[in-house]
């Protein structure tokens, strides 16, 4: 997601806040963003027993209105304390910094409205599902305890407080999106932008790693294999001919255990890439109504059932079957990445020979077993960025030395074995254009895009309704939010 556009004059915590921005669970968008109907209308002021304390209570009135939406002067205080809840320092980020960000955020979601951008219902509700479910693991409270804390009468109110949060945050998204869809950069734009930083204000870049592994799959036999299509073949029958649940069977009998409180759902567009390709394809083929013949996945094996389709999207459900390893499989595979090991160690093979030659991950079999960094799309890894599993499984190799094997598991409990190298070290050090080209070159694309939001901004402010109230009107905004 493209970064927020600094509101304040003063720009010192933005990083702060575009960690907020970025951080997207429950605790960071629980609160209420109301849209605006034809009239505000001010939530009754609770009763207080003098009794107990003789503070006024102030009303929670609306501190802004942007287009559609509103802000209440609630949000504020209400975004600081999430702050702090996800461990940022919020000392230093003034309530003005904090308005300004809930400024914007309204103005993209009210111009995506105009702009008639759509966002998937059901995806929406599935996001929602899952943040409850985090947060109810994460704080162990209950469903009654947080409905209290939010001060919500019942679980519908609150999901559905949430729902609203959570498409007005996709909205604000996909505006942003859509803003910087055509921006690109030039080699010349690269250039010139390295060219304008002073020397003494070039950035410094961390120590950086490559890293390379070789990977071992314990083998599945055919017999399990095929045990497992003719066990997603009496699904289908099952569905079909005898009218049996589909959702029923996915609760019962799914291994993607991330999917069973939707009942195995999943939201795809053809213009937005999800899922692995094998996946997407099959889904695409199927009419509304059809479920698929068992398909193969990196994860296993697959039906699929193709609840709905609206346009380019498809709201499909499936089942995903895992076959079963053997101990013996298993045993083999380790095995044979120790070998491996033995005669890189020994100098009989070097690594990336050793891995063109028996890796069983074919994304990184061709490279030699070189990682790429998702982030850079490089084969460099900033050490202070580093995935943390990673970090902890090489931290402590020295150059071109080999790890000793390891066991690793995906979600669905599926083990592989992998050896690791540091293949490469550059140390701390400052910018360097040829070195560090693909850094700088998204560090000019950042500026480009953040400039192309700041003049969109500059223009649609001045096309829509906006009403700042009360103390914020006193804000520093770099924004014309007051349009003076």
């Amino acid at each position: 997601m493209l970064l927020t556009i600094n509101n304040l004059k003063s720009t010192n915590n933005l990083k702060q806040l575009i960690l907020l921005s970025i951080s997207f669970l429950l605790v960071n968008s629980i609160f209420a963003q109301e849209i605006i109907n034809d009239e505000v209308v001010k939530p009754e002021p609770k009763k207080v027993d003098s009794t107990k304390t003789q503070k006024a209570i102030k009303i929670d009135g609306v501190a802004a209105v942007i287009g559609d939406y509103i802000v209440l002067d609630s949000d504020i205080p209400k975004n600081r304390l999430q702050l702090e809840a996800g461990g940022y320092d919020s000392k230093n980020i003034t309530d003005c910094e904090l308005f300004g960000k809930l400024l914007e955020d309204k103005l993209y979601a009210h111009w995506a409205i105009q702009d008639s951008i759509q966002v998937s219902d059901a995806e929406i509700r599935r996001n929602v599902d899952y943040q409850v479910e985090q947060f109810l693991a994460q704080s162990g409270k209950s469903m009654a305890e947080l409905l209290k804390f939010y001060n919500k009468d019942d679980e519908k109110s609150f999901r559905d407080e949430m729902f609203e949060i959570n498409k007005s945050n996709q909205l604000a998204q996909k505006m942003q999106a859509k803003i910087v869809e055509e921006v690109e950069i030039t080699p010349e734009e690269v250039r010139a932008f390295f060219n304008k930083i002073p020397k003494e204000e070039r950035p410094t870049f961390g120590t950086e790693l490559k890293v390379a592994q070789i990977v071992a799959e314990p083998k599945v036999s055919e017999e399990e294999k095929q045990k497992v299509i003719n066990r997603l073949k009496e699904f289908k029958a099952d569905v079909i001919e005898n009218g049996a649940s589909f959702r029923s069977k996915v609760v019962l009998y799914t291994d993607d255990k991330a999917s069973i409180g939707t009942g195995g759902k999943y939201t795809l567009n053809r213009k937005q890439p999800r899922m692995v390709k094998e996946f997407r394809q099959v889904a695409f083929s199927l009419q509304e109504g059809e479920i698929s013949e068992p398909f193969e996945t990196e994860y296993g094996y697959h039906i699929i059932y193709c609840e709905k389709i609206r346009g380019q999207e498809y709201d499909v459900a499936h089942i995903l079957l895992t076959p079963k390893v053997s101990s013996e499989a298993i045993k083999e595979a380790k095995e044979r990445l120790e070998k491996i090991r033995e005669r890189i160690v020994e100098g009989k093979i070097s690594f990336a020979d050793a891995a063109r030659e028996a890796s069983d991950e074919k994304e990184t079999r061709g490279d030699g077993g070189q990682l790429i960094n998702p982030t850079t799309q490089d084969y460099n890894f900033e050490l202070t960025r580093m995935e943390p599993e990673l970090y902890s499984q090489i931290q402590n190799l020295k150059d071109n030395e080999v790890s000793l094997v390891l066991k690793e598991e995906d979600r669905t409990g599926k083990a592989k074995f992998k050896i690791l190298m540091v293949t490469d070290r550059i140390d701390q050090h400052e910018a360097d254009y040829a070195r560090d080209y693909l850094k700088i070159k998204k560090l000019a694309e950042d500026e480009k895009k953040i400039n192309a939001i700041s003049k969109w901004q500059e223009k649609k402010i001045f096309d829509t309704y906006i009403k700042v109230s009360g103390e914020y009107r006193n804000c520093e905004f770099t924004s014309n939010w007051l349009k003076k």
